[in-house]
């Protein structure tokens, strides 16, 4: 179940919308817990059409689950991405950009999206600044409000989360390495598709993103 949810509705999306939809929610699925076997067994039949960056990742991604086991797996997602204290990777806004949790980037993005009309759900505990978290938010925006996906991309996502996926890419778990990569191709993807859909009127109430701090400066 996602750890968002939308309390505005709009028009009925596209077909490939809804497709940019659905990998938002997988890698978001991903990244907040170790797949099941069931989920496993799916990506390790996938079969990537496109020959180009963003196939080659779906093809390693459907390689390394077929290798992984499940148990092994959250053990690995512990360790990687929550940690007893913190992971080796803290898939958080306000620490990539300023380096602490809790911070401005999660302030900036509790405005934005009560505006949108997104709220998280009472029962999930985590920051809503947390990378899984402004994926399903992106799958709800490209659905229902396509205006606002470009502006909130190139808010809360375009300045860290590559980054973030970049560390995850060199931990010694080849699925998560993989899911990273996959990540990483699927951002730049977006960033080229979005840059065309910025065009549209972008949502009005969006103020200037503050300034941010790159990964290297906030934890020097």
């Amino acid at each position: 179940m996602d750890a968002m949810t939308e309390t505005t509705t709009a028009g009925p999306a596209d077909e490939e919308s809804t497709l940019h939809a659905e990998i938002y929610r997988l890698l978001a699925e991903l990244l907040r817990q170790a797949p099941s076997g069931e989920l496993l067994d799916w990506l390790g039949a996938l079969q990537a059409e496109d020959g180009g960056p963003l196939g080659r990742a779906w093809d390693g991604l459907a390689a390394a689950a077929r290798q992984a086991q499940p148990t092994a797996l959250e053990r690995a997602h512990f360790r990687h991405l929550i940690g007893v204290i913190q992971g080796e990777v803290v898939p958080y806004a306000s620490w990539y950009r300023q380096g602490e949790l809790m911070d401005a980037a999660l302030v900036d993005l509790r405005r934005d999206l009560k505006r949108l009309g997104i709220a998280r759900h009472a029962d999930n505990a985590d920051p809503e600044d947390h990378l899984a978290a402004l994926f399903e938010c992106m799958a709800m925006l490209v659905e229902s409000h396509p205006e606002a996906a470009a502006t909130f991309f190139e808010r809360h996502l375009a300045p860290w989360a590559s980054d973030c996926l970049a560390d995850l890419a060199r931990v010694d778990t080849p699925f998560y390495a993989r899911l990273a990569e996959l990540g990483l191709a699927f951002m730049a993807h977006e960033q080229a598709r979005l840059e065309q859909a910025s065009r549209l009127q972008p949502l009005r109430g969006f103020s200037a993103p503050r300034s941010s701090h790159h990964q290297s400066e906030a934890k020097s």
